[in-house]
């Protein structure tokens, strides 16, 4: 494998790291309505766990409540079963085959333990990618020792690697410190 596809195929790893977290954060309350929060709830259908985006039109009609609206009203339980049961501390209410949830606006207590799951997410991306970076090194030494790179190319392989995960730390702080500033806005 040449240094250009090792370093290539660690940048779109890399990539998938970021479009990671930038989904778990969507799922972090701000207390503006997001049908970020709720998309990804499983919900029990037909025998199976669906994602809600796949079984509902979500929708925000003001910047204050969630609608949901099911393609099978028949499963309108298990949607708000499933909403009950996650960790949002959301509460719908069922008006005829929709399902309303008012975003209540967050406490302070509760601002400080999101930007918290945030921080978090984050430490989790940067050990993906210290991970990527690792495995990289690893393919980079073997194919120094298999004489397929030169000492210089592994080298400069390396420090390409050192760089994209500067780069792709630099974008995670970045959504990090973005998300808790939206938490923690009052």
């Amino acid at each position: 494998m040449s240094k250009e596809s090792i370093c290539k195929e660690a940048r779109a790893k890399m990539e998938k790291v970021v479009v990671h977290l930038q989904e778990e954060l969507r799922g972090l309350r701000t207390g503006r309505a997001s049908t970020g929060l709720v998309e990804n709830i499983k919900v029990e259908c037909y025998g199976d766990l669906s994602p809600l985006k796949q079984i509902a039109v979500l929708s925000t009609p003001d910047a204050q409540s969630i609608v949901i609206k099911p393609y099978d009203a028949s499963i309108i339980a298990n949607v708000e079963k499933a909403i009950l049961q996650s960790d949002l501390g959301l509460t719908p209410s069922v008006e005829g085959k929709t399902l309303r949830i008012v975003i209540p606006p967050l406490n302070e207590e509760r601002r400080k333990k999101l930007s918290t799951h945030a921080k978090e997410f984050g430490e989790t991306a940067k050990i993906s990618l210290r991970n990527i970076r690792h495995d990289a090194n690893k393919q980079v030494d073997k194919e120094e020792k298999d004489d397929i790179l030169t000492e210089d190319d592994a080298k400069r392989a390396k420090d390409d690697i050192q760089k994209l995960i500067h780069e792709h730390e630099g974008k995670l702080n970045d959504l990090v410190k973005k998300k808790i500033e939206e938490i923690l806005k009052v």
